[in-house]
């Protein structure tokens, strides 16, 4: 009987042991452990995403093959640039249209491998011993005076000259009265250029009664102007002070070493200063909010309009007032223009309902959140109420950021634009309504920063549709969006080389045609990646 027992107790003491095992089994196998794929992988430190990007430290002449932890995209990426957005979950960006679709209006243009390639040629020496000084009162708005320093920067190494700090313009329409290390990183410019060019921030003191001359350099001058009537005036003045900047240097027929010291100038030296950045960066980041979003650059402003002589759709008081404006304007030679001829050439910037009609035609949703990059609108809230109706997601730096957060940019233009031109370049997309000096900045940017989507309105073709909508003749819908459309499939901001001059113009006319050398830095500023073999260098040609 004890023996039964016995037996009894070891085979439950069994079965009770085997059921332990089972649970345990079960167990281990439902529990998810996660073991990372690479224990040894680091997230890197880049830098500030918002500063204009470091060209020498990621752009060599020469690429090596990556390891498997790296993408070309990765190495290729300027460290100051930022990630590719992707859409929030906030908004819904489609509007109901499909996902193919609200894709491609997304979509950038493919680069087709070309990348910057700043990097001096093995010709490319230091800078001799300066033989004299270079003043330069710089001209315009914050974006012509953008590429005039960056012409000057060529121009001192040219001439061999010492360059002192760039006089910003404080008598232009605007009255700003920001310096230069107001608006850019000025130690930042002198110690990037250090190896091309002499930078100092002042002339020194003892030669304040030095043989001085005052210059207008001739517009789009070549080397034969510069090495020699300029560069002869050493023989008599240690001190030479460009009057103006603008349009001073040749776009074309330079030497490649002089074009590529023009982009680092532009995309490496010529910085913002570091709260601009902040300020700038904190913008891009609260838009990044909402989703993708479009920069629009709404150049409709009463010194745009004034300048321009485009008075459609404007009341006769409104137009009056610009025509005064400028009549008054000394500097500004044209006084008398025929705004509707100017229109249908293309040469007005479109109005904000234009602008409303031109991207529902795209096929941008009214859930399109979307930037206005500009400074006060001709006529307020009431000229943007057809394009607010349509796109109610509608911000701007005054929107996006309080009162005391802009505070210490309120009433210099200079500043205020370069907020603007910050959230522009990190935009999903850029349209401007009118091709002036921002505009042609910052698709110049974007296309050096690895052709960003820039779309730029045909205004000529476009007119011609927007007077049929008056008229009646034609309506908003499928038939007009596909003329839109089409219009614009080669206007997106793809790889191209730089136009030329315009055939049959002749002098001022035919350089005054050609492609400005910020608007497209290809092919001197950017050249096309070419695999060799496997296991070699890569090679930029």
């Amino acid at each position: 009987m004890q023996r039964r027992r016995r037996r009894v107790v070891v085979l439950l003491r069994k079965m009770l042991t085997c059921a332990i095992c089972v649970i345990a089994l079960v167990a281990l196998l439902s529990v998810h452990v996660h073991v990372p794929v690479f224990p040894s992988f680091k997230v890197p430190d880049f830098a500030d995403p918002y500063k204009l990007p470091t060209i020498t430290q990621q752009h060599e002449i020469k690429y090596q093959i990556l390891s498997t932890e790296q993408s070309w995209t990765e190495e290729l990426a300027p460290p100051h640039l930022s990630q590719t957005p992707l859409p929030s979950r906030k908004l819904d960006v489609t509007g109901g249209n499909s996902n193919s679709n609200i894709v491609k209006l997304w979509k950038p243009p493919s680069n087709r491998d070309f990348v910057p390639c700043v990097e001096p040629s093995s010709n490319y020496t230091s800078p001799a011993e300066p033989r004299g000084y270079l003043l330069v009162h710089t001209n315009g708005g914050l974006n012509q005076m953008r590429a005039g320093i960056c012409d000057m920067v060529a121009v001192a190494r040219i001439i061999n000259a010492t360059l002192v700090v760039p006089e910003l313009d404080k008598r232009s329409f605007w009255q700003d009265s920001s310096n230069f290390s107001d608006v850019f990183d000025e130690d930042h410019f002198i110690n990037s250029l250090a190896n091309d060019v002499k930078v100092i921030k002042k002339v020194p003191k003892e030669l304040s009664t030095a043989a001085r001359a005052v210059k207008h350099f001739r517009s789009w001058s070549g080397m034969d102007y510069y090495e020699g009537e300029i560069a002869s005036m050493w023989e008599d003045y240690q001190i030479i002070r460009a009057a103006k900047s603008d349009s001073r240097l040749a776009n074309n027929n330079l030497p490649l070493d002089i074009q590529k010291l023009r982009c680092r100038a532009c995309y490496e030296a010529l910085r913002f200063a570091p709260q601009i950045e902040a300020m700038g960066k904190l913008l891009v980041d609260r838009m990044r909010s909402y989703g993708p979003y479009i920069a629009l650059h709404l150049r409709y402003e009463k010194d745009m309009l004034a300048f321009s002589g485009c008075t459609h759709d404007l009341s006769p008081v409104e137009a009056d007032e610009l025509r005064t404006i400028r009549e008054n304007t000394v500097h500004w030679k044209v006084k008398e223009i025929d705004s509707k001829e100017q229109r249908s050439k293309g040469y007005c910037p479109l109005t904000p309902k234009e602008v409303g009609i031109f991207l529902t035609a795209l096929g941008y949703p009214s859930s399109t959140p979307i930037y206005i990059a500009a400074g006060e609108i001709y006529g307020g809230d009431a000229r943007m109420a057809d394009l607010q109706t349509r796109y109610p997601i509608m911000m701007s730096k005054e929107k996006l950021a309080s009162v005391e957060e802009l505070e210490p940019c309120v009433n210099h233009a200079s500043q205020m634009a370069a907020l603007d031109y910050i959230v522009s370049v990190e935009s999903d997309v850029f349209i401007p309504s009118y091709s002036g000096n921002m505009a042609r900045a910052v698709e110049g940017h974007r296309r050096f920063l690895g052709h960003r989507k820039t779309i730029s309105p045909d205004r000529k073709a476009l007119v011609r549709l927007f007077d049929k909508i008056e008229l009646g003749t034609i309506r908003e819908g499928k038939s007009l969006s596909n003329k839109v459309i089409e219009i614009h499939k080669k206007r997106q901001g793809s790889p191209r080389k730089r136009k030329g001059p315009i055939s049959g113009t002749k002098g001022m006319d035919r350089f005054r045609s050609e492609e400005a050398f910020y608007v497209n830095p290809l092919p001197d500023c950017l050249c096309r990646r070419q695999p060799l073999n496997v296991n070699t260098s890569l090679t930029i040609k």
